[in-house]
């Protein structure tokens, strides 16, 4: 395949999906099934690292100032200040370069971040990973134990929120069974 067509193939996609609908399980799953032929975005960062993390692998940690600098110069593809503390978001620069090498390129972002993609990238592919019901998302969130019954809460509000957005999105894919979901997203992208 030359470059031009490897170019043309390569194309944008966006996953989004409410709180412990299986998002983190099935990118993690996605990779380890195909190791190299998509990149996976990386997020920057304003906060500084945990024990274990990489640079450019788990973020890319940047000062308030560059991350600001991004901002400003439309370096962004979506970002965020939470918690009113430290900024994330998407750096445009090493996903147009994946793009330009010919790569897909999958986006793991929350609603917010959605919208702000496809208002700076219209033609990327958004899909909305669904639980296989209300119910089943409420015991793999409370499964996790991982969150104390106010955050749980929380997010549940949260959830139904991001749940009601799903026809925005251009594809639904339900997560009932991990290798079925990770089968029908690698199909979305063209990896199987």
């Amino acid at each position: 395949m030359d470059d031009m067509n490897n170019r043309a193939a390569a194309r944008l996609f966006i996953l989004c999906g409410p709180t412990a609908v299986g998002k983190g399980t099935v990118v993690g799953s996605l990779c380890e099934r195909y190791p190299s032929q998509f990149y996976l975005s990386v997020s920057a960062t304003t906060r500084q690292p945990r024990p274990g993390e990489v640079e450019g692998k788990s973020y890319f940690f940047v000062s308030r100032e560059e991350f600001q600098g991004l901002i400003d110069s439309g370096g962004m593809l979506e970002w965020a200040e939470v918690h009113q503390q430290n900024l994330y978001g998407t750096p445009a620069k090493p996903v147009d370069e994946a793009l330009e090498r010919g790569l897909p390129v999958l986006l793991e972002i929350d609603l917010d971040g959605f919208r702000q993609v496809k208002a700076v990238r219209p033609e990327a592919h958004s899909i909305f990973l669904l639980p296989p019901s209300w119910e089943e998302l409420k015991r793999r969130l409370i499964g996790r134990g991982t969150e104390s019954t106010e955050e749980q809460h929380r997010r549940l509000e949260t959830a139904r929120v991001e749940l009601a957005a799903q026809n925005e999105f251009d594809e639904l894919i339900v997560n009932d069974n991990l290798a079925d979901a990770v089968s029908a997203l690698a199909k979305s992208m063209g990896l199987a």
